[in-house]
């Protein structure tokens, strides 16, 4: 984040940095658009597609599954609106439709602050939607008609405001239970406080006291610069700019003296080559990494960095690396996709990365989409295939998080050192209020091969050790480097 007084909002779909927003470098995001693609998590082969769907149009009016979303087409123009049993709201996301559609009557439409997203038909009355710079896609249904509401002017009742909140959470978050929070009872207590005279400061008191006892650093309420909320789980400290510093130093004293590291993305990617052939990636985040913060730069400034760090010589013959440390320990989040772009650079064959769902039923939270699979594809180029040591902490959050499970399933697998990363993985639900507040909320699980999710609790360590102890950094350790150099060191 480079915005030390108040969360940055850009129109990305991994929004975790919130977390970050007020104390570290790290870049926030924000954002609304969804899906799939890049070379890491290819889009499904057309031969899979029914054959009606190149006739089909994709004019009208779409109902999305999951994400209490709906997608109008008209023209060339394509829009969301935000929905609850009881709001329709205008979406953040509006898109122009980039030249004709294909054969197939696939559109692609360009989305301001955001990468391109893409509207493909599957037969009369169904769709899907993709986006560069998320992974997987959204199923679209078609509807008749926009609902009643949707053309109302919204009440900007501080009342109204409440309920659209609860609403959404009590239609698309999916861990009341796994977080022991009663719902309908914060309704109970909170509701009655709220009356049109309540001020913007006692709103968003309560909805912060609403959403605060989740502990969940993918839960926030934005109600401007000054005044904004994002959850953290317990125990979490956020890094101030000195923290930072003292880590940096740590990192420097534990890779040792002479030992020089290349860094691209504005800092954000590093590179080093330690002795005995073991290398040191250092990964701050998955945004960012260029001074315009586009997701097409973004690709660029990480592949140049990949192309430079998994050469030929390290990737094969006598000079290949023995081992690679992949250190997550600070990473704030971003897209999705960049780390499945790192991920394919680490194997000669696919495999399953995880599988996404969204909560589909506003009355039963156990209800959700059917899981689509997200794969890992191995780069067309040099890729290293051997031993890979894991660095992760409580401050290894969302993209950061989903990165790692996406190492999970490589053939050899990842040795995962320091402590349980911070325990979100769903993009971000973007949502607004009719007073022009923000606020979002996760409404997705990522699952193992298994069936299995870190919401919550993380992802754990397979080698538990400290990591950035006040004590450590004090002395200049990095007790989890050593661990990691010593592991490779003795399995090469």
């Amino acid at each position: 984040m480079n915005d030390h007084s108040g969360p940055v909002r850009s129109r990305r779909p991994r929004g975790t940095l919130a977390l970050f927003a007020a104390v570290t470098a790290v870049t926030a995001l924000t954002a609304t658009t969804a899906c799939a693609g890049g070379p890491a998590s290819a889009p499904e082969p057309a031969a899979s597609r029914p054959a009606s769907a190149g006739r089909a149009s994709l004019e009208g009016v779409w109902r999305m599954d999951g994400y209490g979303t709906l997608v109008t087409v008209k023209g060339r123009s394509l829009r969301t609106y935000e929905t609850t049993a009881v709001s329709c709201l205008p979406g953040a996301v509006t898109g122009t439709r980039a030249g004709a559609p294909d054969a197939d009557g696939r559109s692609r439409f360009t989305v301001p602050d955001s990468a391109p997203l893409t509207l493909t038909p599957e037969g009369a009355g169904s769709a899907r939607w993709t986006s560069a710079d998320n992974a997987g896609r959204r199923a679209l249904r078609r509807i008749a008609a926009l609902p009643a509401r949707c053309a109302e002017r919204p009440p900007r009742d501080p009342r109204a405001a409440f309920d659209v909140f609860w609403r959404t959470y009590a239609e698309n978050y999916p861990f009341f239970r796994a977080k022991k929070v009663d719902w309908a009872a914060v309704r109970d207590r909170y509701r009655p406080r709220i009356t049109a005279r309540t001020t913007d400061a006692e709103l968003f008191a309560v909805l912060r006291a609403m959403i605060e006892p989740l502990h969940d650093a993918h839960t926030r309420v934005v109600a401007g610069p000054d005044r904004w909320f994002a959850g953290k789980r317990p125990g979490t400290v956020l890094p101030t700019p000195a923290f930072t510093a003292r880590v940096e130093a740590a990192i420097t004293a534990g890779l040792g003296p002479g030992v020089h590291r290349r860094e691209w993305a504005q800092g954000r990617l590093s590179y080093a080559d330690l002795p005995g052939r073991i290398g040191y990636f250092r990964v701050t985040q998955f945004a960012r990494y260029t001074k315009k913060g586009d997701y097409a730069g973004d690709v660029a400034e990480l592949d140049r960095a990949l192309d430079a760090v998994f050469t030929k010589g390290r990737t094969r013959g006598p000079g290949a690396l023995r081992g690679l440390i992949v250190d997550v320990r600070l990473n704030g989040g971003g897209a999705d996709p960049l780390g499945l772009r790192i991920a394919s650079r680490l194997t000669d064959r696919g495999y399953l990365a995880y599988r996404k769902r969204a909560r589909n039923d506003p009355r039963d939270p156990a209800r959700f989409t059917t899981p689509v699979p997200v794969r890992v594809r191995p780069h067309h180029g040099p890729v290293y295939t051997g031993p890979v040591a894991v660095l992760t902490g409580r401050l290894t959050i969302s993209a950061g998080e989903t990165f790692t499970q996406s190492l999970m399933g490589r053939s050899p697998a990842p040795t995962r050192i320091g402590e349980h990363t911070q325990g979100v993985f769903s993009d971000v639900l973007d949502r607004g209020l009719a007073n022009g507040w923000r606020f979002g909320l996760p409404n997705e699980e990522f699952l193992t091969a298994g069936g299995r999710t870190f919401d919550g609790t993380g992802i754990p360590p397979a080698v538990p050790v400290p990591v950035f102890d006040d004590e450590d950094l004090a002395a200049h350790r990095d007790p989890g480097l050593a661990r990691a150099r010593a592991l490779l060191a003795g399995s090469s």
